[in-house]
């Protein structure tokens, strides 16, 4: 780190960082701060922070859709009627609600993205924690991990995983056969760390459910119509990029949002103004901000040279350089997101197999076809790993957690910085200790 911009750059981004963790600031005020402090001490043009922001304009498409799609739906009522009939199921009992939350997760979050996942189930938590007497904060939390982490079931589960996969041609069923029960592994440290992390949720328990409101469903032809946007949206998510004309999941959700707001304000049950209104605007602001301090670290060199400096410490012990990226890995994805974290690693990681002799410079090709030799795979699996299970460490780690704290100040209450670790550092520490035998026994030994 040799001139000014690097050292602004960095500077400005763990400061941000800090203000952050200190809660001095708000988030999203420390990080739009953070940006516009980029562009007028040179670092970035406004042209550039823009362009970075840009780069990133499908995950700011996806999040805005799916945040209209959800809002339109409210006065329907029905969060808090899915929400009271998940704690009679529950039969008023903690620790059937937080399995619950488990086991409804997973199977989305295997095919859908992590954070559109938790802005599509994330609004059932309030009014089911208002119904059982709880705080919906670490009800929220656990939501999170359980998407970062059944991110890591399929090669889509997960952008940070599926970049990876794609710069080495990795199949969707190689990635099933070789991968996927490392997602079973992290799913299970999970399960095994429920009853410890959220004690007081797990041993609650209601006598009587006859007091619990019995919430009726408003306008069932406006949500019978929207059901059918809603699953139109779904089945596009996971099918529409390989049509042949392909549809990107961020095109789909501004079309159901634009869909969802014909049918709204059409029947006359809402209007746009106060559906627009209510989009979460500080977290698409705070996103909009990372992406421009994360390119201005990308702009002056710091990743890359961060990048260096790990592959020097790899050496070519295959073992332990791929416990080092697991590792490694994880701890800076629990302080940059993961997206570009892994943007920036891949090309690094590439240039060391083929500089170490670990791989032939066709590896280095733009059009790259083959597969990388078998005996350095563990390192890409390392780095899918602790990227995405980094994300549960705090809560800047990962999209899914600013959505969850986003949804929670709606609901007015806020996830601290420390209130997440409290319940993110131990997750991430085991389930990085876990995935980490893993991938010994499944790779190296």
């Amino acid at each position: 780190m040799t001139n000014w911009p690097e050292i602004t750059a960095f500077t400005i981004f763990f400061g941000v960082l800090a203000l952050i963790i200190t809660e001095r600031i708000h988030l999203t005020i420390a990080a739009f701060l953070g940006a516009m402090l980029l562009i007028f001490l040179h670092v970035l043009t406004l042209e550039e922070a823009i362009s970075y922001i840009g780069r990133s304009h499908a995950t700011l498409a996806l999040f805005f859709g799916v945040m209209v799609m959800v809002r339109a739906f409210e006065p329907t009522n029905i969060f808090p009627y899915l929400a009271t009939q998940m704690v009679l199921r529950a039969r008023g009992e903690g620790k059937r609600l937080l399995l619950g939350i488990v086991a409804i997760t997973t199977p989305i979050c295997a095919v859908l993205p992590n954070a559109t996942t938790v802005m599509l189930l994330a609004p059932l938590i309030p009014p089911m924690a208002q119904e059982i007497n709880v705080n919906f904060v670490p009800l929220l939390i656990l939501m999170v991990f359980v998407a970062n982490s059944a991110g890591l079931l399929t090669l889509v589960g997960d952008p940070a995983t599926f970049i990876v996969g794609d710069a080495i041609n990795l199949s969707f069923l190689d990635y099933l056969l070789k991968l996927s029960l490392g997602g079973v592994v992290a799913l299970v440290t999970i399960l095994a760390l429920l009853p410890i992390l959220f004690r007081p949720i797990w041993n609650t328990k209601l006598e009587n459910l006859d007091h619990l409101p019995h919430p009726v469903i408003n306008h069932p032809r406006m949500l019978a119509l929207g059901g059918i946007i809603i699953a139109l949206v779904l089945i596009l998510f996971v099918v529409g990029e390989s049509l042949p004309v392909p549809i990107s999941p961020a095109a789909v959700a501004l079309l159901g949002a634009a869909l969802c707001l014909l049918l709204t304000h059409h029947s006359g049950i809402d209007s746009v103004q106060p559906i627009l209104r209510d989009v979460d605007w500080s977290t698409l602001v705070f996103f909009m901000s990372i992406f421009v301090l994360i390119g201005g670290l990308q702009h002056t060199g710091v990743i890359s040279h961060a990048a260096t400096g790990l592959a020097f410490l790899l050496g070519k012990n295959l073992m332990l350089g791929t416990l080092l990226l697991l590792v490694t890995t994880g701890l800076l994805s629990s302080v940059i997101p993961n997206i570009p974290l892994v943007v920036a690693m891949v090309p690094m990681l590439k240039e060391y197999l083929v500089t170490a002799n670990l791989a032939g410079p066709e590896l280095l090709s733009q059009g790259f076809a083959g597969q990388v030799p078998p005996e350095t795979f563990p390192l890409f699996a390392a780095m899918m790993f602790g990227a995405t299970l980094g994300g549960n460490g705090t809560l800047v780690g990962a999209s899914s957690n600013i959505v969850a704290a986003g949804i929670a100040e709606q609901h007015g209450k806020s996830i601290s910085f420390q209130t997440f670790l409290a319940y993110g550092l131990p997750m991430m520490t085991l389930q990085l200790i876990t995935i980490a035998g893993f991938v010994a026994v499944r790779f190296l030994f």
